[in-house]
């Protein structure tokens, strides 16, 4: 049996006996959606649970004060910073900054692996989100939320992780870069959604884990769109053959300008807004 397919038979046979590890999100993530989702939670609360956390509290502030946000006037308190972005946003927000934490292990081939994940993961959210924005600004009644899109663009490979932990285990037999991609390609979708389901999160970000690699467009553009947009752009969409063909209907829909349309003002402007919360 080839490694490729030894490992396929591994990850395929915990997903079906329910035995595989799946990565949890950090304590402070819990901490925070858990608070953001009481109806009586107030700002000054959710200020306090977030300040328990340092790192969390200080991004939180950058957060505020970016250019994302469109404010000119900066704040100084974490208090400050929690009613400037709101309760919705700061579930997500404290959601996506803590995911940068799973991307981490002790062998440092894998953890090669591992860096480079999280920096495609953050270059797909930046794209897909300035598109997002950019769709936004053409299409006023557009309800796609760029909050959701964030979130839904950092989970959307999430599948990947515990295919890298089995890698860890077997570097031997399972490190070479060539049969991990095609690996992640074939499995990490079906973990992604036990990834989603195990963490409790709805089947809107369940359908982007699913479905992000399949090769459609939707008659009303949703977020699995703009995550194929940004994959195409990182080279990292599954089916090749299927980008052109993709980039064509995304354009006629108009959800991108043109195909140099990395380069129309907003879009590149909200692309580094983007990368920037996450440097």
């Amino acid at each position: 049996m080839s490694a490729e397919n030894a490992l396929v038979t591994i990850l395929t046979e915990k997903l079906r006996t329910d035995s595989l590890l799946l990565p949890t999100l950090p304590e402070v993530a819990l901490r925070v959606r858990r608070t953001a989702d009481d109806p009586e939670v107030s700002l000054a609360t959710m200020a306090e649970v977030i300040s328990m956390d340092p790192a969390l509290a200080a991004r939180m502030l950058r957060v505020a004060n970016s250019a994302f946000l469109g404010r000119s006037i900066k704040v100084g308190t974490l208090s400050q910073a929690v009613t400037r972005i709101g309760l919705s946003q700061i579930k997500t927000i404290a959601t996506a900054m803590a995911m940068e934490q799973l991307f981490v292990c002790q062998n440092s081939h894998i953890q090669q692996m591992m860096d480079k994940a999280w920096r495609d993961t953050v270059q797909v959210t930046s794209v897909a989100v300035a598109c997002l924005s950019y769709y936004r600004s053409q299409q006023r009644s557009c309800k796609l939320s760029l909050d959701v899109m964030t979130l839904s663009a950092l989970l959307h490979h999430i599948g990947l992780l515990p295919i890298l932990t089995e890698a860890e285990k077997h570097e031997d037999v399972f490190g070479h870069p060539g049969f991990m991609r095609h690996a992640m390609v074939k499995l990490s979708p079906r973990i992604g959604l036990a990834i989603m389901k195990a963490w409790g999160f709805s089947e809107l970000y369940q359908q982007v884990v699913a479905e992000w690699q399949v090769a459609k467009t939707s008659d009303s553009p949703d977020y699995t769109d703009f995550i194929r947009i940004a994959t195409i752009v990182n080279k990292a969409f599954p089916e090749v053959e299927q980008q052109q063909f993709l980039m064509g209907q995304y354009i006629e829909q108009g959800l991108i300008p043109d195909a140099d349309f990395m380069q129309e003002p907003l879009i590149a402007a909200v692309y580094q807004d983007v990368r920037s919360l996450f440097a």
